[in-house]
């Protein structure tokens, strides 16, 4: 990563003005920060990122570029910061955007999809059923695929509601794509957009 954007997770404070002289790839990763408060939290929190005008930007203009020319009908966001990088995804495209949510918060008809997260808790996600339709070409995103639990049951989601003929999404973003069982899986199966460039993947791979 670009010497200058690692002293962000060494100040305390954000700086939202500066901008690297060269804007590589992944330039942004070093504005995350690391987890302070223990074992309960995730590794890494992303959400820094966005609060800087170019790095949330660049971050959803590098998640887009691979899908250049592919026919996208909507976004779809993985609760809860799915939203965050799928909506700006989406009001890049000026496509609409539609939220997969947690089970219990929509007040419309739903279908639900059983799953296990990151952590090891089983939940359940779900989505309104007036909002996908046969041969609808969605690009799904989310923050982070670690084991990959939570992507395929949004996938699962997605394909049931759209079929026969299958909605097969047209992709899947997040900022990282761990090489996890899961995550080998669902890059093997669907065309896949992620930040991390190959050389810091292994870091990121084992949460370093």
């Amino acid at each position: 990563l670009h010497a200058q954007c690692l002293q962000c997770l060494q100040s305390p404070r954000m700086d939202l003005c500066h901008v690297p002289a060269t804007r590589e790839k992944g330039w942004y990763l070093a504005l995350m920060a690391p987890n302070v408060k223990g074992p309960n939290y995730a590794w890494l929190d992303p959400s820094r990122l966005y609060c800087h005008p170019q790095g949330l930007q660049d971050c959803v203009a590098d998640l887009l570029q691979p899908f250049q020319g592919d026919a996208i009908d909507m976004v779809a966001g993985i609760d809860a910061m799915g939203f965050i990088l799928g909506a700006a995804a989406a009001a890049t495209l000026q496509k609409g955007f539609l939220a997969i949510r947690k089970a219990g918060h929509l007040c419309v008809q739903t279908v639900a999809q059983p799953y296990t997260d990151y952590s090891g808790r089983e939940k359940v996600m779900e989505v309104r059923t007036d909002a996908i339709s046969p041969g609808l070409r969605i690009l799904l995103v989310d923050q982070w695929v670690e084991t990959g639990g939570t992507m395929r049951a949004a996938i699962e989601l997605v394909e049931r509601l759209g079929g026969p003929p299958l909605c097969v999404p047209t992709g899947v973003a997040a900022i990282c794509m761990e090489n996890s069982e899961g995550g080998k899986w669902i890059r093997e199966r669907y065309k896949c957009s992620h930040c991390v460039p190959p050389r810091l993947q292994p870091r990121f791979d084992q949460h370093q």
